[in-house]
């Protein structure tokens, strides 16, 4: 039974183990290439319990998948590959990547993740220190500096416009100096500090006594879970106009006469050292820009065609479209131009489904439509008449055979009335 009791304290509880967080795993020189033959040493900060055991073991290491036989705070490698460490009862570290290196040029970057507004720092490395003359640094295949000799290559404040895959190349003298050599091609990626903020109403507050009441606006943001530490103040903007500087605080109250121009209210949030900082859009209330209701919304009166002067061409305004579910309907005397009157929202009160009113236009083109149709019929007849002129010319022996064909009058021609009548001599 002592035993047993011995056992349960030596073993960490289930909940001591789910609050334990990752441990930070580093590396000295900070550089993520190295070349063949050099050694660096990686270093396991976390948890530590104080147990009481015959062989304590506070870390673990791992190369990849295999477990590595020292369970010291610190060990010293030169194999390339994949590199972890863990504490007792916390989970696997992040990992970090070493490579190594046979060329006679070498890029090295952080091995650590670098964010906004930190300095990104970088250094191309001659094969075993020696200087490097005519040194450019490269980012996407452009270059970006330009060194007379060995010098590392720094943006102070990075951003994530920073990131890219980099690059550098130079002379080395050998012992002459030597033609221009490219190190391998290293991706950098700057890492997004927290988004761009979004401002939120988050409710009102009635006034009471000298304290006055208003809406209460929040500027909301997210910092990165490596950087979660990291402080944030917050700025107040309605439209150019500073409402509150910068401050600790994300809530804002707006004043109750202001209600009413909430939307022209925006927030910026930044670092305390404003090495990076980001504004969010204009207040969106909810409900607004919606579709209109078209419930109370009427169709506006169609408009008749305008019509050009005599020296103009004709300007035309497009009807209104007809539904094709609606028959066609033909004019009718008793019915007016001006068309049938309906009311919003219901249905016709007297008469055949609606038309479009027919436009000043349209109207003088019904009226002349017969006029055009007997003036066809006349030109048909001129045809046939000038038809037997032509062949009379031509062949006048043949008019005996058509004797006994009685002659075309031209009381026989259709005329229109009102209109002169039309003779053989004129035609």
């Amino acid at each position: 039974m002592w035993t047993l009791t011995v056992l349960l304290l030596l073993v960490p509880s289930s909940g001591e183990a789910a609050t334990l967080e990752k441990p930070i795993l580093s590396l000295h020189p900070p550089w993520t290439t190295i070349f063949k033959g050099e050694r660096v040493t990686l270093r396991c900060d976390g948890y530590h319990p104080l147990l009481l055991e015959l062989r304590p073991i506070s870390t673990l290491w791992y190369l990849g998948h295999l477990l590595l036989p020292s369970h010291k705070k610190t060990i010293e490698v030169q194999a390339p590959g994949v590199y972890r460490c863990q504490t007792r009862g916390a989970p696997v570290s992040d990992p970090i990547h070493l490579s190594v290196s046979n060329d006679w040029l070498i890029l090295q970057v952080p091995y650590a993740a670098v964010f906004e507004g930190e300095s990104l720092v970088m250094r191309c490395r001659g094969w075993y220190d020696k200087v490097v003359y005519k040194l450019h640094y490269y980012r996407d295949g452009q270059a970006v500096r330009y060194f007379h000799s060995s010098s590392n290559y720094t943006v102070p404040q990075a951003r994530t416009s920073d990131s890219g895959r980099y690059q550098c190349s130079g002379t080395m003298r050998i012992p002459v100096e030597s033609a221009p050599m490219f190190s391998a091609k290293v991706a950098v990626t700057v890492q997004e500090l927290f988004p761009a903020p979004v401002l939120r109403v988050m409710g009102h507050v009635e006034a009471r006594g000298a304290t006055p009441g208003g809406v209460v606006v929040r500027c909301v943001t997210r910092l990165h879970p490596h950087k979660r530490d990291t402080p944030l103040q917050f700025a107040f903007y309605k439209y150019s106009r500073v409402a509150r500087r910068f401050d600790w605080g994300a809530e804002y109250t707006v004043p109750d006469p202001e209600v009413e121009e909430l939307e022209s209210y925006w927030c910026e949030a930044a670092t305390a050292t404003r090495s990076v900082r980001k504004r969010s859009p204009w207040l969106q209330l909810p409900g607004r820009g919606s579709a209109p209701d078209l419930g109370f919304t009427t169709a506006p009166a169609p408009q008749p065609a305008a019509l050009a002067p005599s020296n103009k061409p004709l300007s035309f305004r497009k009807p209104p479209a007809v539904s094709r579910s609606v028959p066609y309907v033909t004019s009718n005397p008793n019915t007016t131009s001006s068309g049938l009157l309906f009311r919003v929202g219901g249905a016709p009160t007297v008469g055949p489904p609606a038309c479009a009113p027919l436009s000043p236009l349209e109207q003088s083109a019904e009226g002349l439509k017969p006029g055009v149709d007997l003036l066809l019929q006349e030109m048909q007849l001129l045809k046939s008449l000038l038809s037997r002129v032509v062949l009379e010319l031509k062949e006048p022996h043949a008019l005996p055979a058509l004797a006994g064909t009685p002659e075309t009058s031209t009381s026989q021609i259709a005329v229109s009335r009102g209109t002169p009548e039309t003779t053989p001599g004129e035609s």
